[in-house]
């Protein structure tokens, strides 16, 4: 796809923003191209996801040329039509709801600026990793706007309120130690990509029913109540337990050797 590159390897899908000419800004094309990439993955055998960005950053936020291009139209009718993600999202928001809402583990490897769109999209991924000098930045009021592309669903998750706030008042850029400190970030590391191939490899080993189980329950933690929550522990265990996966995954324990998954 223009825009972006798919590859997958080892049951490891890696998405690679390919407009690095223009500091992976996000354009219609990329925005569509994003969407479409999270899409086929959700339909392949992957196991684990990757996201990064070519060249010198991960993305530089929203091409500016694509707002001017909003000037003149009918705004309400454009973007709050939900069009997407089974009637919740509209094209904007889906860029990081896409990768939010699959049932596998998605890894964002984070270099250069992560501003704006490309904060966003890497706050869809379950785990950051940052090279030490990322600089990040929720920039939309820099132009005026508020978080729009699934940013209020997925900060709050993630980081204080006051601090929400103050980067979504600022949108002035923080370090990625910052970053990490208010949770934006997993963890600082000097070459993001390769922590992120390596942790990806990782999951990819494990059991793909129970990988998909654990994250789904994640999930309903965040908003259900802890008898609910309780359980649903219990019931997505006896999924699990006894299981033919799950015995696949004890023998290769005892075995010293790694499992195979059907």
């Amino acid at each position: 796809m223009s825009r972006v590159r798919v590859t997958h390897q080892d049951h490891i899908a890696h998405i690679i923003l390919t407009r690095a000419e223009k500091k992976n800004a996000m354009d219609d094309e990329m925005i569509d191209a994003i969407i479409a990439a999270g899409e086929a993955v959700s339909a392949s055998s992957a196991r684990a996801v990757i996201l990064s960005g070519e060249g010198s950053c991960f993305c530089a936020g929203i091409d500016i040329s694509g707002l001017s291009k909003m000037v003149g139209q009918d705004i309400e009718a454009l973007i709050m039509p939900r069009t997407h993600g089974t009637g919740t999202t509209n094209r904007w928001q889906e860029v990081s709801m896409v990768w939010h809402r699959l049932d596998i583990p998605v890894i964002a490897a984070l270099h250069g600026v992560v501003f704006g769109a490309g904060l966003q999209l890497a706050l869809g991924a379950d785990i950051r990793f940052a090279a030490p000098e990322t600089q990040f930045a929720v920039m939309e009021m820099k132009w005026g706007l508020i978080p729009d592309m699934g940013g209020m669903v997925l900060l709050p998750r993630l980081v204080r309120d006051d601090v929400m706030k103050r980067l979504i008042y600022t949108a002035a850029p923080v370090s990625a130690q910052q970053a990490a400190t208010w949770g934006l970030v997993t963890e600082v590391v000097a070459d993001p990509l390769e922590a992120a191939q390596r942790l990806a490899s990782e999951i990819a080993g494990k059991g793909p029913n129970a990988i998909r189980a654990a994250k789904n329950l994640c999930a309903f933690a965040h908003t259900a109540a802890p008898a609910d929550v309780l359980k649903e522990e219990s019931r997505v265990q006896v999924d699990l337990l006894g299981k033919p996966e799950q015995m696949e995954v004890i023998a290769a324990q005892f075995a010293k050797r790694a499992p195979m998954f059907k």
